[in-house]
């Protein structure tokens, strides 16, 4: 949702500004994503929406289900989300900071799915081209899916490379019905 983007925009720079300047972006990354697991489970969320609870008894619950996992900073961080009616952004916010991270570190996140598995060789070498090509360095996950028939389908982030047996031929009864 771009209006969910949009919201959590400012919180996300914020958190990351202040992340980075403290050399916590690892830290700060962690204890987004377990706040915001706890904000996106369904039982907790509909606590939260209770209109009886304060933005600081909302903050509160956050921080008790979340325990020691939370530093005294993301604790505060949660307090302002909370008073500003915002802590349904943390999922979002969460997204948003690491993906901030991965820019500054220059890396990225690749799934590759493949009909059958691929080797360690295939794989390393993959990471290396798509890594220059990128110019980042490539973190590669592998999954199977033996729908596909054969090639690979990779995703890394808004990037989709189709070099499928099913997304060529797709492509070519694409281009003749054309």
């Amino acid at each position: 949702m771009a209006e969910l983007s949009t919201l959590a925009r400012p919180y996300a720079k914020a958190a990351f500004e202040y992340a980075r300047e403290h050399d916590a972006l690892a830290p700060w990354s962690e204890q987004l994503g377990t706040a915001a697991a706890v904000v996106a489970d369904e039982g907790l969320a509909s606590v939260l929406d209770n209109p009886s609870l304060t933005a600081a008894a909302q903050a509160q619950t956050v921080t008790d289900v979340c325990g020691d996992a939370l530093g005294a900073e993301v604790k505060n961080f949660v307090s302002i989300l909370a008073e500003n009616k915002r802590l349904s952004l943390l999922p979002e916010i969460h997204s948003q900071f690491a993906q901030f991270k991965a820019n500054l570190e220059k890396s990225v996140d690749v799934e590759v799915v493949s009909a059958f598995d691929l080797d360690d060789s295939a794989r390393d070498r993959l990471a290396d081209v798509l890594g220059r090509k990128l110019e980042r360095e490539v973190r590669v996950s592998t999954t199977t899916d033996s729908n596909l028939l054969g090639g690979v389908l990779i995703r890394a982030g808004d990037l989709v490379i189709d070099g499928s047996v099913r997304g060529r031929l797709n492509k070519l009864a694409e281009a003749m019905n054309s």
